[in-house]
């Protein structure tokens, strides 16, 4: 109970409070742990954890298992979840856990006499035992854990756009390399009022454009 409690101080201290969702990231965490046997949390990146939303739940998450987006120890899947798969790279064992689908039904009985249901689910999610609060399976991966972690000091060159692309996430296409906003995937457009974008890096980009389209014409 001493960690859990020093876990959820340092979470509240992240965000000048403690919800149940910390509540819930830190206790994640910390079964993550126990069920893979890993120390934590980490001084290595040896766990990478995937989180299937962001907020208050990665936070708890990140400070049971020191698993941190800049650590590129943990990676946003954003399926809107309270959930996490925890892998240890080195066994390639995963599990995944989120909420009992009755946790917040079930946490009245361990706070019945708190003010509200928030404040309820807050006290109880500290002291409920894990298979009331917590489901955990574990679960073989789709992606390759090596992909997503890449090579460090690999990089690339944007052959639209200049600009340069790390940890391997670049994609060739009629024998341009290419960032995935260029290939199409970008959440952004520019304003061209606002372009800062020198008319030699324009003009670069859509030269490169053109032979693309040739390139495809004729695939």
């Amino acid at each position: 109970m001493k960690q859990l409690a020093r876990f959820l101080e340092q979470s509240a201290s992240m965000h000048r409070h403690l919800c149940p969702r910390q509540v819930l990231g830190v206790r994640m965490g910390m079964l993550a742990g126990d069920i893979l046997n890993l120390d934590l949390p980490q001084s290595d990146k040896r766990l990478l954890t995937f989180v299937e939303t962001d907020g208050c739940t990665a936070d708890g998450i990140s400070v049971a298992t020191g698993c941190w987006l800049g650590r590129r120890t943990m990676r946003l899947f954003d399926f809107g979840k309270v959930a996490a798969t925890f892998v240890d790279t080195k066994t390639n064992a995963a599990v995944r856990i989120w909420p009992h689908p009755r946790c917040r039904e079930i946490a009245y009985r361990y706070a019945p006499k708190a003010s509200s249901r928030w404040v309820s689910q807050l006290e109880a999610y500290q002291i409920m035992p894990m298979n009331e609060l917590l489901v955990a399976q574990e679960v073989t991966l789709s992606i390759s854990h090596q992909d997503i972690v890449s090579r460090p000091g690999v990089r690339a060159r944007c052959d639209i756009c200049h600009e340069e692309i790390i940890n391997q996430r670049e994609t060739v296409r009629d024998e341009l390399v290419l960032c995935r906003a260029c290939a199409g995937a970008a959440y952004y457009t520019y304003q061209e009022s606002n372009l800062s974008a020198s008319e030699d890096r324009r003009s670069a980009g859509m030269h490169a454009t053109h032979q693309g389209e040739r390139g495809s014409t004729h695939a």
